[in-house]
């Protein structure tokens, strides 16, 4: 039995529960199982039907409620459903991809699910004799104290017993609040009713009915404007500079505008984090370039490169199979490398993963390609919208590209060849100078690489002299004087160059492949890279043209962290539980697992349902048993178990006398100390006296074991009324 309680263990007043589970329901559109819960719960006041369960039945209802939790849990952060039950009876890609556009957070399907988790749980409080729950069926740490005190002998503390009603309560207006945003105040007040309505039986009865109220409505008011404020600090936050907010923690390329860091005093530094991984087959070489994006407008004033026109992205449509992605139709003959890179920005309309593909620049075709939603541009820019983690094949080597020809009016409306008016004095002197002008196209191109190889150096620090003055441009102060830069200088002043040369040309954004790892190829931040698109008027194709110096990528490696093999140790691990997760969401895995704990989960069911019955049942049947040896049909075995199922078990070794004198140290047994001591005296004649019991002995031993156990029960009724 447990100890007694310093003070009646409240229950939440009538038709709170159910209240709340039907607001539970209406906030999270799952309104038809929150009403059959809230009947179940509620009726219990209408009903007499109570289960005298033990402490060891309330665990093993906790235990299945925690595995129920367990497995929720495990689908939910492993899954993008949310919010709808049927949903995690399938699995695949499709349903992912369906299920990703339509939801918000996949942790917000656990929370959302918590009233269904712990419903058994309070289900069997409130049809339970007790009405309450002892504390060792919730804490595992009050279990496992019980558990050491009986092994070694010692007095057993009593543990008191709790109503998990409220915190249920807590839990239901906790999942109602897991939704969207959309502005409505219903919530706010729907809360603020059941609030209310919970704490009304905790109001100070000194303090007259209007107090009361009115301090509850300064607390409420406080509250709704309160909730202003944290909308506006919202609004803010959404409001920030998002590209800032990505560069902060991971770098992430708008496909909108190019921010350069030309004309920035000081060290350019990137780090050393991997950011891609690729492999070719057999060991094929990997594509030189990945482009993330193609920018043909230039603003020199504040150097960046940006789209044109912007947000000019059109849909790209899977193939039936759905993981299959056409580019470029009618494109065969190729090279495939398989890429494995992140999406570093988020959807501010479904929340999902979204950035820009790094792909070879004539790429065509993408297979195994598990994405949501994808988009191209008329720029070359591929983005994306999926998983955090792609892993994909990705066909290359055509030769034309993705990127729309560039137009075929005059130079004074084609975008490929303007130039500001304020960088053609600088570029017409060099031209003029170097003779960079060619017989034809292809001589152009030569010269124009050889007069960078020849007359300038890579450099990653900006200082002073090498900083515009006032009457030129960065570009300017590039290719008159300090001839030295990192490769945002190089691909800009080449565009330009080009364009002043009557050949169009755009500015490229990307990665260089170059180190190898194991049996592939990993891409680091430090590996980002500028460099120009040349159109090609005989092939109809832009192709990739880099007068940066090929040192630039020593300079880079110079830079290497004592400790980055430590931190790829690191991000090869975390890859690979990635991967892991990857592999499993867009697999049937997911439902595999969940039928597979199903069966576990209905074992435990039917443990707690029906094996007090067979219990039961085994009693009845022993007073019919031939016993082998004297004695074991004694009632006294009856008491034994009545009291250990009331927390006072009979520990391993320990006599049945020194066990009643242990129990009889519960203060509630004090009237039945003289008949347990005479009981337990007979049954030692019984069990032990080779002349046994006489008639009336025998007798008198089962009717005092039942009128003890009579009286047992009084005390726990007493116990349980007492708490209501």
């Amino acid at each position: 039995m447990g100890a007694e309680p310093s003070s009646p263990i409240r229950k939440t007043p009538p038709l709170l529960l159910g209240a709340t589970l039907l607001f539970w329901g209406w906030q999270s559109n799952l309104l038809v199982a929150a009403a059959v819960m809230a009947l179940i719960l509620e009726g219990a006041r209408l009903v007499s039907i109570r289960w005298d369960l033990t402490e060891a039945d309330f665990r093993r209802i906790w235990n299945f409620s925690s595995l129920l939790a367990i497995t929720v849990a495990i689908y939910a952060f492993t899954s993008s459903d949310e919010g709808n039950i049927s949903s995690i009876f399938h699995g695949g890609p499709g349903a992912l991809r369906t299920a990703t556009l339509t939801t918000a957070r996949t942790a917000s399907t656990f929370l959302r699910w918590l009233p269904l988790v712990f419903f058994l749980a309070v289900a069997a409080q409130v049809y339970s004799v007790r009405e309450t729950m002892p504390l060792t069926a919730v804490s595992l740490w009050l279990r496992r104290r019980r558990d050491r005190e009986i092994k070694a002998g010692r007095k057993i503390t009593p543990v008191a017993d709790i109503n998990i009603t409220y915190g249920y309560f807590i839990i239901c207006i906790f999942s109602a609040g897991i939704h969207i945003n959309e502005g409505s105040e219903s919530f706010f007040w729907g809360q603020c009713v059941l609030f209310a309505w919970a704490l009304w039986p905790f109001r100070a009865k000194r303090y007259r009915l209007i107090g009361s109220f009115l301090a509850f409505a300064v607390v409420v008011g406080f509250a709704f404007y309160t909730q202003f404020g944290v909308r506006y600090i919202q609004h803010a936050l959404e409001g920030y500079n998002a590209r800032w907010m990505s560069r902060l923690f991971h770098p992430a390329t708008d496909p909108e505008q190019s921010m350069t860091a030309i004309g920035q005093l000081g060290l350019l530094k990137l780090s050393g984090a991997i950011v891609i991984r690729l492999h070719t087959p057999d060991g094929a070489a990997p594509p030189t370039y990945l482009r993330e994006a193609s920018y043909r407008g230039y603003y020199s004033a504040n150097p960046r490169w940006y789209s044109i026109p912007r947000s000019n992205f059109s849909q790209v449509y899977s193939e039936t199979n759905q993981t299959t992605w056409i580019l470029q139709p009618h494109k065969t003959n190729s090279d495939t490398v398989n890429i494995a890179c992140y999406l570093n920005s988020r959807s501010r309309e479904s929340g999902s993963p979204k950035g820009l593909l790094p792909l070879p620049v004539d790429s065509h075709r993408l297979e195994n390609f598990d994405a949501y939603i994808l988009q191209k541009n008329l720029e070359g820019a591929v983005l994306a919208e999926g998983p955090h983690l792609l892993i994909f094949d990705a066909l290359y080597g055509t030769g034309s590209t993705i990127d729309a020809p560039p137009d075929t009016s005059t130079s004074a409306t084609n975008l490929d060849l303007l130039v500001p008016t304020n960088e053609i004095p600088a570029l017409k002197q060099i031209i003029t100078e170097y003779h960079l002008e060619g017989s034809d196209r292809s001589q152009t191109l030569q010269n124009v690489f050889g007069f960078f190889v020849g007359n300038f150096g890579y450099s990653t620090y900006q200082g002073p002299d090498k900083l515009a003055r006032s009457n030129e441009t960065c570009i300017t102060r590039f290719l008159l004087s300090s001839r030295h830069g990192h490769c945002e200088y190089f691909a800009t002043a080449t565009v330009l160059l080009l364009r002043q040369l009557k050949i169009p040309a755009r500015y490229a954004v990307g990665y260089l492949v170059h180190e190898t790892s194991g049996s592939g190829y990993v891409v680091r931040e430090r590996d980002a890279h500028s460099w120009c698109l040349a159109w090609n008027d005989r092939t109809h194709a832009w192709e990739n043209f880099d007068t940066t110096p090929g040192s630039w990528i020593d300079i880079e490696n110079k830079r290497l962290s004592p400790w980055q093999k430590y931190s790829d140790a690191w991000a090869w691990i975390k890859f690979q539980f990635a991967r892991a997760k990857l592999f499993w969401s867009q697999g049937k895995w997911r439902g595999y697992v969940f039928w597979a704990l199903i069966p576990l989960l209905a074992i435990l069911l039917y443990r707690i349902v029906f094996r007090r019955g067979r219990a039961r049942q085994k009693d009845l049947e022993k007073p019919d048993e031939i016993f082998s040896w004297p004695g074991l049909d004694s009632e006294f075995y009856q008491l034994e178990r009545k009291l250990a199922d009331h927390g006072l078990p009979r520990q391993p070794g320990e006599t049945q006398s020194a066990w009643l004198e242990r129990a009889l140290a519960d203060s509630r047994l004090a009237d039945l100390r003289a008949s347990l001591q005479e009981l337990l005296r007979l049954h030692y004649r019984h069990r032990f006296d080779p002349n046994g019991l006489d008639i009336e002995d025998r007798r008198r031993l089962a009717n005092e074991v039942r009128a003890c156990l009579e009286r047992l029960k009084g005390i726990v009724d007493r116990e349980a009324e007492g708490r209501r």
